[in-house]
């Protein structure tokens, strides 16, 4: 894989999330009721930096969860020397009943991500609502999902693949490009 292009740097990327967050305060009127929950792995840093966007804007804290959807995927890819899935366990801080839930994730692709987020969602309450929060939205969907909140829209081909770089994993912030 060879790079092919940076797409959003350091600054591209704060400012996305820095939109992202007034249009989530904008929609919903305010946070209340309202949950980040971050699909491990980036979903989780996205959130957690949304979190600290809304609570500077807002004055006030939004909880943050982490969803770990190992278990739901059509094509578990991690597995452990036993050849079972490698689950992390998802960290939900309190019950989702009744709440407006922001699914929060790095890149929406074909959709089969959020479709097994929205099943792990649901097998641990029932929200009033969902909406999904992506840094990229790169196209190519096979599922009838759509965004309510995008960085960034990429248009890609199929040959490419996007990579998005944090600092808390990765040691930096930015979003390239690669063909394969």
């Amino acid at each position: 894989m060879s790079q092919k292009a940076l797409v959003l740097d350091e600054q591209a990327i704060r400012r996305g999330l820095t939109r992202i967050a007034h249009e989530i305060i904008e929609k919903n009127k305010g946070i209340e009721n309202c949950i980040l929950v971050g699909i491990r792995t980036r979903g989780i840093y996205i959130a957690n930096r949304l979190a600290e966007k809304i609570s500077q804007i807002e004055g006030k804290s939004i909880p943050v969860g982490e969803l770990d959807i190992t278990l739901y995927r059509d094509d578990l890819s991690e597995k452990t020397s036993n050849q079972e899935p490698l689950v992390k366990g998802s960290d939900i801080p309190t019950s989702i009943k009744g709440l407006k839930v922001i699914l929060v994730d790095d890149v929406l692709y074909t959709g089969r991500t959020v479709r097994a987020a929205l099943d792990a969602l649901m097998d641990i309450g029932r929200p009033s609502s969902i909406q999904l929060a992506v840094l990229v939205d790169r196209g190519h969907r096979e599922l009838p999902i759509r965004a309510d909140y995008v960085g960034k829209n990429i248009p890609t081909s199929s040959s490419e693949k996007i990579v998005v770089e944090l600092a808390e994993v990765d040691g930096h912030d930015e979003v390239n490009i690669y063909e394969n």
